[in-house]
């Protein structure tokens, strides 16, 4: 018998969630360089949501090392007819982050449900000690799949299956959080129950406290 009756566990993306929305920082820079917002996120990402060959979703799969990936982004961009660092973009999200201390006592107090907490991060390897400083990763989550070391990104179905098998779960017992919607489209796909996540995070968190107490 689970927690709550109908959820096991709640797997959480890592930025958009914990962070501010990679995806929002690369339109903000946009807006700043004087950049069309939708250019400027697929100067960094490319079509995001089709895992293919492009130097982001290779880097994000452990294939090529940061330096590489960016050598190939600016050139991407030069082509285009862009002076940028893509990669650049992404720096901002060192900034002070006010929501963070609240989405993680948030994301104990899930934890302290009895429920199983589980990451499925696309992340990049070079970055790791850097994402790992800014929330207490052991304590909070029982599984971490990260594409870099998983060799695959989402939303590739396989990457929720190697999280949802490690925290012994079915996917219909679980429920995914993250700030682009093709990702939860594809856990959902699955099973599970899915919330994207917005600007505010915190109202993700209000929706998740719903479901999780059987509302609606």
């Amino acid at each position: 018998m689970s927690a709550n009756g109908s959820i096991d566990a709640v797997l959480f993306d890592f930025g958009g969630v914990f962070t501010e929305s990679p995806f929002l920082a690369a339109r903000e820079a946009g807006i700043e360089l004087g950049i069309d917002v939708d250019v400027a996120f697929d100067l960094c990402f490319g079509t995001y949501h089709d895992d293919g060959d492009h130097p982001w979703h290779r880097l994000e799969r452990g294939e090529m090392t940061l330096e590489d990936a960016r050598q190939a982004l600016r050139a991407m961009a030069a082509a285009r007819g862009y002076d940028v660092d893509p990669v650049d973009f992404l720096m901002r999200l060192a900034r002070d982050d006010v929501q963070r201390p609240a989405v993680v006592e948030r994301a104990f107090a899930v934890k302290e449900r009895g429920l199983r907490t589980a990451l499925v991060t696309n992340n990049v390897m070079e970055f790791g000690e850097g994402w790992r400083s800014l929330v207490p990763v052991d304590e909070l989550f029982d599984v971490v799949v990260d594409s870099c070391h998983a060799g695959v990104r989402k939303p590739d179905p396989r990457i929720y299956r190697m999280a949802l098998d490690a925290a012994d779960v079915d996917a219909e017992r679980a429920v995914f959080l993250d700030d682009h919607e093709p990702n939860v489209a594809a856990a959902k796909a699955l099973g599970m129950q899915g919330i994207v996540v917005g600007r505010d995070r915190l109202a993700a968190f209000d929706e998740l406290e719903k479901l999780l107490s059987g509302g609606t």
